[in-house]
């Protein structure tokens, strides 16, 4: 069997890929990193003007993509994603379960609506694009990789997110049940675990704790106190890792999960 190389291994071309929450942050980040290597991205956002300048620069850079409004926590939206990548791509093979939300509240604080819409984006999302993109990809019969964002947080809980805590807790034993069911259809189910990422929505959440009471001492600690390469990550170093689990590079991974913390959890 002929050994391929490197570029055989990371190229993506010819792959239709969706990323849900592909507008900013980490998900643009994701995106540009996909199509660089080759493949056509459908950004999948419920805001539309982050979503499209993301499309935009990928365009710009000589890649194909396409923007769509889709909500991660509705089944007929993920269903509408699915069959819009199809129908532009040709074939669904990369499915990245980014979108997410991370409010930060003490636990005494959180009402049951707002742990009800973390778990439903987070969580649900993640099950409900990922059943449905595993049942395009079970009747096209050419195996596919599903990449979901999970966190730090879901293996060591940080203070003040609860409900967030939860939900990757769950996304990453749902990564797993995935893969063991979707294996025998060649569906390889892996995530990437960030831990301090610094993205706009993580300026936002900083700014919506200190007006809820936390300190800067606090948010301090919570997001780059304990790392031990003595700073926060930017998203392209978590688009790496997801491209990692996108290409035939992981060809024999599945039910993994891939820290990129900076050493957070060593200490």
């Amino acid at each position: 069997m002929t050994t391929p190389s490197i570029a055989e291994l990371f190229d993506l071309s010819g792959k239709g890929a969706i990323v849900t929450g592909g507008g900013m942050g980490i998900g643009q980040a994701i995106c540009y990193r996909l199509s660089e290597a080759g493949a056509s991205v459908m950004v999948a956002d419920v805001n539309m003007d982050a979503a499209n300048q993301t499309v935009d620069e990928i365009k710009n850079r000589g890649g194909k993509a396409q923007a769509i409004e889709a909500n991660a926590a509705s089944a007929a939206d993920a269903k509408k994603v699915v069959a819009a990548t199809v129908e532009a791509f040709g074939s669904i093979d990369i499915l990245v379960n980014n979108a997410g939300i991370y409010p930060l509240l003490p636990v005494m604080r959180v009402e049951e609506a707002l742990f009800d819409k973390v778990i439903s984006v987070n969580l649900k999302g993640s099950f409900l694009f990922a059943q449905t993109t595993a049942e395009a990809m079970i009747n096209a019969g050419k195996g596919g990789k599903i990449i979901n964002l999970a966190s730090v947080d879901g293996l060591h809980p940080n203070g003040n997110a609860t409900p967030y805590n939860a939900s990757k807790g769950g996304v990453i034993m749902l990564t797993k049940a995935l893969a063991l069911e979707l294996a025998p259809h060649k569906i390889l189910v892996n995530a990437v675990a960030p831990g301090s990422i610094m993205t706009p929505g993580t300026k936002n959440v900083a700014a919506s704790a200190l007006e809820a009471g936390l300190t800067i001492e606090q948010l301090s600690k919570s997001f780059t106190g304990r790392i031990p390469l003595e700073r926060a990550g930017q998203p392209d170093d978590i688009a790496r890792a997801v491209l990692f689990m996108a290409s035939a590079a992981a060809d024999y991974t599945t039910g993994d999960i891939l820290l990129v913390d900076g050493g957070y959890l060593l200490s």
